[in-house]
């Protein structure tokens, strides 16, 4: 299946859920936002299957001061 995540076409496997593409991209999921077409993600909702042509936005919180 075909999704934009972070501006950049992917192509995943069918069942694929947002917990498992955050992981592949070496992050936990309870360390990032993510926005699935263009409405927050909930915690409750990463075990769901994402589906074609879904836009994902994953950013990663940053600490500084």
């Amino acid at each position: 299946m075909k999704i934009t995540v972070n501006g950049d076409a992917k192509d995943l496997p069918a069942g694929t859920t947002l917990r498992a593409l955050v992981e592949q991209f070496n992050l936990k999921p309870e360390k990032v936002a993510i926005e699935l077409n263009r409405r927050l993600a909930r915690a409750e909702k990463y075990d769901q299957p994402l589906s074609e042509g879904d836009v994902i936005e994953i950013v990663t919180f940053v600490g500084g001061g």
